[in-house]
């Protein structure tokens, strides 16, 4: 007799649950492992993240890159594949880009257009995603005859992309922040930068801020931050809320990411970037612990 999905579900639960009767005491166990572990994994994490944030970022970075690339491959996700190496060649010019000593004069502006079109692009295919999920959980998906699995898959599909190319384009752009204003020189995180900042420079880009009719420049809006310093509006943007800097790119005094926001629809970047910030956690750090908690079962006999 031939079953229906939905039965052959029902009867390798109700199978599950027979394997597993008398098992109480045992699960408990697992459980307070796995609790225990993940507080123990969230603390070291934490004190490795304030006291090496550059290689925690980096360990981070390539889990992130290489751990989704393995169960694509295993799982022959080939459209995602194909995203994720279209996405890692133009990023690795970016990057080698970024990187060049000397710097060239437009090399900045390329990094932050390109990693700003990721977040945008992450941003609205992010919230395409969520919103195909709510359509289908409210039952809208019944009035246009779409299944509702094929219309929650497409939801969770988007969301996941949207999510997992945001995280990266954040971290990597980070990277390429850190150098370009190591070699412009009027950023050192650590101490005194290694050149004197003008007022007519920006120290993001190394640009003249104000430049005449005829000379060769940018010419755009500027912003100028509560530090007293000057930058081009689209360059202190990209370092802000592209290459999650919170401080000023000379004097490194604490910026307010808000009151750069004036229009409301644009504080909820913060919100998102919040969201992205511990979905890398999620994607690069869980399985992980959720390996070692495995490892622990094993060691212990716990099945």
């Amino acid at each position: 007799m031939r079953m229906s999905p939905r039965e052959t579900w029902r009867t390798q639960h109700e199978r599950l649950h027979l394997k597993h009767r008398g098992h109480e005491a045992m699960h408990a166990e697992m459980v307070l492992i796995l609790i225990a572990t993940l507080v123990v994994a969230q603390i070291v994490l934490v004190q490795w993240k304030q006291r090496h944030h550059r290689s925690y970022n980096m360990v981070t970075l390539i889990q992130m890159w290489v751990v989704p690339l393995y169960f694509t491959i295993k799982l022959y996700w080939w459209r995602f594949l194909s995203m994720w190496g279209m996405f890692s060649v133009i990023t690795s010019y970016v990057i080698f880009r970024a990187t060049r000593k000397p710097l060239s004069c437009r090399t900045p502006r390329m990094v932050y257009k390109w990693f700003l079109l990721i977040y945008w692009l992450s941003y609205g295919v992010g919230v395409l995603g969520y919103l195909a999920i709510m359509f289908t959980m409210f039952g809208f998906n019944g009035f246009f005859r779409i299944k509702a699995e094929d219309s929650m898959d497409v939801g969770v599909i988007m969301l996941f992309y949207g999510l997992y190319y945001g995280v990266m384009g954040r971290d990597f752009a980070e990277i390429c922040t850190d150098y370009m204003a190591s070699t412009i020189g009027y950023y050192n995180k650590g101490g005194m930068p290694s050149r004197s900042l003008t007022g007519d420079i920006c120290a993001v880009c190394g640009q003249r801020i104000l430049v005449e009719v005829e000379e060769e420049g940018l010419i755009e809006d500027t912003y100028q931050l509560s530090c007293g310093h000057i930058f081009h509006e689209f360059c202190i943007r990209g370092w802000c809320i592209v290459g999650k800097k919170q401080t000023c790119p000379y004097c490194n005094e604490k910026v307010d990411l808000k009151r750069m926001m004036n229009n409301p629809w644009e504080k909820t970047h913060i919100l998102y970037g919040q969201l992205l910030d511990w979905l890398r956690y999620l994607v690069a750090w869980q399985p992980i612990v959720i390996g070692i908690v495995h490892g622990i079962n094993f060691s212990l006999g716990l099945e």
